[in-house]
Parts: structure tokens; sequence; C-alpha cells
């Protein structure tokens, strides 16, 4: 962009990089995040950019985040959108109820459901974008509500190939919440010393000589502290003798400049303005007393605000702060009841007004604010409602309202994400009340908020101390407490920890009867027994085993009041088939709007036990839409897992490329230090993905992590359950003696009957390494037991390892069959790596082994959302019904179709059903 196309000086690169986004052709989404010091000029660039857009025939939708509007849910989502409300009558059912709801445009709005509203937001400019090429920017994104932010994050990370660029500009070197991760982004610099001469230059009065210098110098690059500074001193020289004298941050003296400016306005221009100010909406305010054009015509003329059709706007951000600030309360105040007085059809807004206006406590105006976050938590505003709950405990004048509204503003944060707020909010708890009820509660929030900063060391300290006390009291609440603990304890996976767990539930177990109903929804009969085995599976999985499954089993046979805590449960005992079964039931019932967020822990349980029953599609699909929930409920942990499952997946169908960042961003996210069992399951699978490879000596590095050399596990569950696979890098890599010796010290720390799943991990592994002529007991012993099929990708290694075996003490014909139906196994999963083996070991034996005929493998090369959304297809959905189900765009299920086609061979969708009939067959 030349000098001749804009008045935007010192910015020529800046300005090419988003021409260079915006310019036709569109052929794929593009999101950039501006950042930088107030003054560096990114509403500049954002409105160049909105300009170069609509120019080059684009539509362009903007919002922009005001101070004052950051506590009422999706304020800024709707400024985004209200040119387009019109098209929300046109997404599917649930996502236009979802968006209708989050607006307050409906009287009975759907349950709030961010992952909804997220994908809802995405949908709709998916098809904006469908029309006519589209730019959506989002300026001062820091102030922007955090529900608002959260749905164009959410957004952002899903757009692919639309015709869209989203733009966001936000204060300081930190990108706004949401926005944090793996978004490009682009920090503006101050101007160089020769841009910041020329736009010096431009000003209708430049400053020379020593006072050009002295403007200089105190701008340090800063654009609109150099417009501003050559504005003063052009009309006081004597000023920059005083910015020597008394020094300030630039923004603080820029601040100082505006307010004299304001000062000296006439009083009813500095009336008005102050009442701009208050409102700082962008909605027209000609409905408030004596904010008008007329009034606001002197401070128009000094350079404090634009008039235009929307309705006045401050001429930077800086400036309304400036003009709020330079008046005194009383007159703020004033301001604000005479704003909430005209705003009294918008209950939200004219609470927050009159809150402003009050120093003293108010039980009314309490009351509006808390029938406020009430809205707010309807509409999926948690952050809101938690901030109005906040600022309703502030004016209460009793000290149980305060506390119980503190208590409930930070069993909202929670679920916004915040758990340092949490803590803050339940310690004020702690420290105004000495209601019992009240700080078990405040105590028990702390815990998951602990629970939920990666502190489990801390989070595991603080719910047994709720466990205990409100033990005699409270069962209820301490086998809640406990069920955290072992949570906790199975994250960790230390000893130490599993056992003061275990000890917590037996002292649960030594109180006569059953826990007392809190309410028919927060307890039922059963759930004391379900907690009792989730406790037991967690501090002990392998040693519980012959008292805990037979129980587990007839607990499945009546009615769970929590499945999906049973479901792990069952996963974590190696009950496989049961607990895909119970966590497929437990999330049918979570897919319903306002508990989809519930659903985060239980998919990451089920994807596991789809990996360990070899449905790693299943597994894929469930990590993906875990992966949804995270991203739309900021849970991290579930982040990571979904992450690891991928990987682990990708490990085992050698797609090597995608192993390694994976693995990095699972350890980005979450503390292994604290999250043994991340650890564990990293190492796990690096160690896969190596030994895959055919590089040995790294493989048996990464996997001997899991052990400490006296045998003591990384993470007492996890890390058995890579034993054989630790043999088998051993005897590649001529390790076997160390690893024998490793390995008999670890498997003597497991109880004698650990469960037919690390019996045959065991078998196998003690068959590698065992000395040929005692090696076929092991392998052979497991294979007599039908259970191990459960687990067809390890019995199918077993399979290959004793048919190699076999093979090399020339018995083929025994070799043969094995090596066939571990050959049937590998193809069927899609394990690459394992299939070559089992194909060289069959022509070894003299087996003609005939390439897989037909559809049966003609999905194998779509990537895991292909083949999801190419069976989809296949099964007669439509592009909008797959995105509405996948959580994409129909625009990305477009793309990834038509990417899809070449792969399979064929012309288009009506082929489908036919590859995947077959598929099936």
């Amino acid at each position: 962009m030349t000098r001749k196309d804009t008045n935007v000086i010192g910015r020529q690169e800046e300005l090419s990089l988003l021409r260079e986004l915006i310019t036709p052709p569109h052929k794929e989404s593009h999101v950039l995040l501006l950042l930088g010091d107030p003054g560096l000029g990114k509403t500049v660039l954002l409105a160049e950019a909105a300009r170069e857009a609509r120019a080059a025939g684009m539509r362009v939708l903007a919002t922009t985040g005001r101070e004052s509007e950051q506590d009422l849910a999706f304020a800024g989502l709707h400024q985004l959108l209200r040119p387009v409300l019109d098209r929300v009558t046109r997404l599917p059912t649930r996502q236009a109820e979802a968006l209708r709801g989050a607006f307050g445009l409906c009287d009975d709005p759907a349950p709030p459901d961010a992952l909804l509203t997220g994908i809802a937001v995405l949908t709709l400019l998916s098809e904006l974008s469908d029309e006519q090429p589209l730019l959506v920017t989002a300026d001062d994104a820091q102030w922007l509500d955090r529900a608002s932010l959260d749905a164009l994050a959410f957004a952002a990370r899903r757009l692919e190939s639309e015709q869209l660029v989203l733009l966001a500009g936000a204060r300081g070197n930190v990108p706004p919440a949401g926005f944090e991760r793996d978004l490009p982004q682009l920090l503006l610099r101050p101007l160089t010393r020769p841009d910041a001469g020329l736009l010096l230059d431009a000003q209708p009065r430049p400053p020379h000589g020593r006072l050009r210098e002295q403007v200089l110098a105190q701008a340090v690059g800063n654009p609109l502290a150099l417009i501003e500074l050559a504005r003063v001193i052009a009309t006081d020289p004597d000023a920059g003798r005083r910015w020597t004298a008394e020094p300030l941050p630039l923004t603080g003296q820029l601040t100082a400049l505006m307010a004299a400016q304001y000062v000296t306005l006439p009083p009813a221009a500095r009336s008005a303005l102050l009442l701009a100010a208050a409102a700082d909406s962008p909605d027209p305010t000609t409905a408030i007393p004596g904010l008008s054009a007329d009034a606001l015509a002197p401070a128009e003329a000094a350079g404090l605000i634009r008039l235009d059709t929307p309705g006045p706007r401050f001429a930077h951000p800086l400036t309304r702060s400036a003009v709020y600030h330079a008046a005194p309360f009383a007159e703020r105040a004033a301001a604000h009841r005479q704003v909430a007085d005209a705003l009294r059809d918008r209950p939200d807004r004219h609470a927050w007004h009159l809150a402003a206006a009050a120093l003293e406590p108010d039980e009314h105006l309490a009351a509006l604010l808390e029938d406020s976050a009430a809205q707010a938590q309807r509409r999926g505003g948690a952050a809101a409602a938690a901030r109005a709950l906040e600022r309703a405990a502030e004016l209460s004048p009793g000290e149980p309202d305060k506390a119980r509204r503190l208590l409930a503003a930070a069993e909202l944060a929670l679920p916004a994400g915040q758990a340092d707020w949490v803590r803050e909010l339940a310690g004020k708890v702690l420290t105004l009340t000495s209601d019992p009820d009240l700080r078990i509660a405040a105590r028990l929030d702390i815990g998951w908020s602990l629970l939920w900063s990666n502190r489990n060391a801390d989070a595991f300290d603080a719910l047994l101390s709720v466990a205990a006390e409100a033990s005699p009291r409270l069962p209820a609440i301490a086998w809640q407490a406990t069920w955290m603990a072992a949570t906790v304890a199975h994250q960790t996976g230390l000893p130490e920890v599993c056992a003061k767990a275990r000890a917590a539930l037996d002292v649960l177990d030594s109180r006569d009867g059953p826990p007392p109903p809190v309410s028919a929804e927060d307890w039922s009969a059963g759930r004391a027994d379900e907690y009792r085995i989730w406790i037991r599976a967690c501090t002990d999985p392998f040693g519980e085993r012959a008292d805990i499954v037979p129980r587990l089993r007839r607990t499945a046979g009546g009615s769970l009041s929590d499945p999906g805590t049973f479901g792990a449960a069952a996963w974590v005992l190696d009950e496989t088939e049961l607990a895909v079964r119970v966590l497929r039931e437990a999330l049918s019932r979570l897919h319903a709007p306002g508990v989809r967020g519930a659903g985060g822990g239980v998919l990451s349980a089920l994807e596991w036990a789809c990996v360990d029953s070899g449905r790693w599609d299943d597994a894929l699909a469930a990590a993906r839409e875990a992966g949804d929930i995270a991203a739309a409920y900021k849970m991290e942990t579930v982040a990571g897992s979904a992450d690891l499952t991928t990987a682990i997946v990708a490990a085992m169908r050698g797609e090597h490329d995608r192993v390694a960042p994976l693995l990095a961003r699972v350890r980005a996210a979450v503390d292994t230090g604290e999250y043994r069992g991340f650890a564990a399951r990293i190492w796990q699978t690096a160690g896969l993905a190596a030994l895959a490879q055919g590089n040995y000596v790294t493989a048996y590095a990464q996997l001997s992590r899991l052990f400490a050399a006296d045998g003591t596990p990384l993470h007492h569950h996890f890390s058995y359950l890579a034993v054989a696979d630790l043999a088998a890098a051993a005897v590649r890599a001529e390790r076997h003696l160390e690893a024998r010796t490793l390995l008999e010290r670890a498997l003597a720390r497991v109880a004698p009957a650990p469960g037919p799943r690390l019996e045959q991990l065991t078998a196998r592994a003690r068959g590698l390494l065992a000395e040929p002529d005692s090696a076929e007991a092991h392998f052979a012993a497991p294979l007599a037991d039908p259970t191990g099929d459960t687990w067809p990708f390890e019995r199918a290694q077993l399979q290959l390892d004793y048919g190699e075996w076999l093979r090399r003490q020339r018995r083929i014909n025994d070799a043969k069959p094995l090596l066939v139906t571990a050959l049937e196994t590998f193809r069927r999963l899609g394990a690459a790596p394992w299939t070559r083996r089992a194909e060289s070991e069959l022509r070894a034996c003299g087996v003609t082994v005939q390439a897989t005929q037909g559809a049966p493998g003609a999905l194998d090369g779509l990537t895991a959302q292909q083949r999801e959304i190419v069976i989809l297809a296949g099964h007669g959905l439509t592009n909008g019904e797959i995105a509405d189900r996948l959580f994409l765009s129909p625009r990305t299920v477009a793309s990834h179709l038509y990417r899809s086609y070449p792969k399979l061979g064929i012309a288009g969708r009506r082929q489908l059903r036919d590859i995947i009939d077959q598929q099936i067959t």
C-alpha cells in the first residue's frame, strides 16, 4: 500500500499485510490479532482495513469493546451481529435457539450452552461468507465481555476455507482471553524517528525547533501522543517545561492532557460529554436528556468526540477514560442515574448504571443486580452473572446476603474458567461468615478451583480437609469431596496420595447409614456406591479387582445416578466393553443444551476406552468433540487428553509427523509434574511412535521413563499399560537383562491377580525377554483366555510376537494362523507399521500376502475427521446437518468432502454410500 493510498503514516508494512489478507481471491480464512500499547494505531489500522475491504466488495461486521459493557453477557457479540440478526432464523434449530437465547431475544430461552453458541456464530459467519467475502473486526477486544470473546475465539479456531478474515485489536502485548494460543499476532511497535517526524509535519500546527524535539522525546514514537502533544504545545508552548518537571507515564500524560481539555469546555458541553462517557454505548443515546449534538459541539471542535450516525464516539478510549475520571464522583453518579433512568427497559444496563452511582449498601439495588445475574446466567454468560453477583454482594447490607451472593458468584466463576477469581470470592465468604454450611461449600469451591488451576497437591489437601470436616454432619458433601480427591489421586499416581484418599473413604464407610439426601437432584441412594467404586478404582486399579469388579457388574444392572463416573470407573478397572456402553449412555444424556460442559470428563474416559477396545475412529471422534467442549468451557486437561488420544492413535497408525506437535501441545497445556498420568501417557506415546519407526534405542529410552530403577512406577496405573512395549523395545535395542530386571521389580509391586489385561501384557513382556526355551509358556497362556480379545491391538501384538518366535523355532505351520489373525486385526485398525511387520513375517513363512482388496481399506487414506464426515455424508446427511453434529461450519464440511473424493477414487457424493456399505461389509 503506497503513501498515496492512505493518510496513515509509518504503518506501511502493517497495512500491506492487512491488504494481503483482504484482497481477493479469498481461498482460505485468516485470523490476525493486532496487539500494542494504547495510541499505537490499532483502531486506525482496523478502520483502514475495513475501508479497503468495502472497496474490494467485502461485507464488514464490526464490534468494539467498551469498558462499561465488559460485564454484560454477549454485548460485544450482539453489537457485531446486529446487522445480520435476521439471518439467525436460517440456522439449524438448536443453533438458532442458542444464539437467540444468548441475546435475550426469546421469552423462554434454551438452557445456556457455550458450545452451541460458538458453533452458531461459526455457522452464521460461514454462511454469510458464502454469499460475499466477509471481514470481521473486533477493536478494543480486551474490553469485550468474556462470553463474546469465548464465542469469537471458538469460531476463529474452526475457520478453514471460508472467505472470511477476522481481525481483532487488543491493548497490551498479551492476547485477550480465549485468543491466547495458536493464533497469528501482529505486535505494533512505536514509529521510527523519521516516521514520527512525518506525522508531526502532517499536523495543523506542527512544532519546530526545541519544542519539536520535546514532543518527539516525550511521545517516544506513539502516534496518538505525537498528535495530542503537538496540539497542546501549539497552544501552550510552556507545557514542555511542565512535562519535564512532572514526568508521568505516557498513558497518564495523555490522560492528563485530555482531562485538561475537558475541564475547559463550557458547562453544558462538560455535562453532555460526561453523560456520553457514563453511557459508553454504541447505541444511539439521544433519549438521554442533555445529550444532544448542540451540547456536544464544543467537545467535537476540541477533538474529544466525533458525532456520526450511530451516536457520539470518543476520539480514543483514553479520551473516554480521561473525561470520566476527571469529573468528581458526585457528578459521575448523577450521570449514571440519568442514564439508568433512560434505560429502564433494559434491566441489566439499568441495574449496572445504578450500581455505578452507589456508594453505600442498598438491598433493593443488590436485588436488581441479582436479577440481572440470573438473566445473564440463563443466556449463558456465566462470567457476567458472577460479576453481577459480586457487585450485588458488595451492596448487600447484611452479612448473610453478602456471603450467600459471594458464594453464588464463586460457583458461577468456576464454569467461566476463572479459578483464581473463584478462590478470591470463596475466600471472602470465609472471612465474612461463621455459617458452617456456607463455609464448607466455599471450601469445596476452593478445592475445585485449585484442581482447575492444575494445583493438584493443594487441591488434594483442601478436598481432604473438606471431607474430614463434612463427614459427621454433611456426608453428601464429604462423599463429593472424597470423590474429587480420588480423581486427583488418579491424576497424580503417587502411592501416598492414593493411600490418603483411600483412608478418607474408610472414614466414610465407618459412618453408620447412608448419607442423608441433600435434595433429589443432588443425591440418590446409589450414588455413594458409585462413588465408592470410583474411589477404590482410582486408588488401586489392580489390587481391588477381585472385590470391586463383581460389585461393578452388579451395580451396572441397576439404575445409575452418575453414569459418567461409573463408566470411568469401569474403564480404569479394564471392564472396557462395559465402560464404552455406559459412557456412551452418559454422553447421550449430556448432549442437551445447558449440560454439555459436563461431558468433557466423560469424553476423556470414552476416548481411552475406545482406544483400548480397538474403536480408534470412535476414539478420534470423541477426542474431537472433547476438544470442542474444552475450547468452549476452558478445560485444559480435557483438551490435553484429547490431544493425547489423537497422538497415540497417530503413533499406532504410523502417522509419525502428527505425534510430536500433539505431544508438545499437551506439555504446554498441562503441568506434567502435577499430572503424572499425563506424563506417563506422553512417554508411552512417544515410545510407541519411536517403536513404530524402528528407532528402538529411542523407544526404550522413552518407555523406561515410566519406571524408576527400583521399579517404582511413574504412574500407578498407566505405567503398567506399557510394559509389553517396553520389553519389545528392549529386545530390539539389546537391553534384555536391564529390562528384565526393571520389569520384574515393577511387577512385584502389583497384586497377584491384576486382571486379564495386565496379565496378557505381562505375559507378552516376559515372553519377549525370556530365554528361548521358556518363552512359549508366557506367550501361550493368555491366548487360552478369550477375554484378551477385548483389547484387540494388544492381542494382535501378542500374536505377532508369538508367531515370530514360532517361525524362528521353524514351527511354520503353528506360526501362520497367529500371524494371519494378527494381520487381519492390524489391517482393520489401520495400524500400518504393525501391518507391514506382520506381512513380512508371513512372507518369511512362505505365505504370499495380498494387498487389501477393495473398499475395506478405502477410508484408510483419509484423516480421522474426513472419515467421520464421509461416513455421515454416505448415510445421507446434508453438509449443514453434518456441520451441526460435528461442530464445524458447512463450508469446512464441503471442503473436507471435496478433498476426500480423489482419495476415494470417486467423482462425487452419490458414490459414497457404496463405499460405506463395502467398508461395513
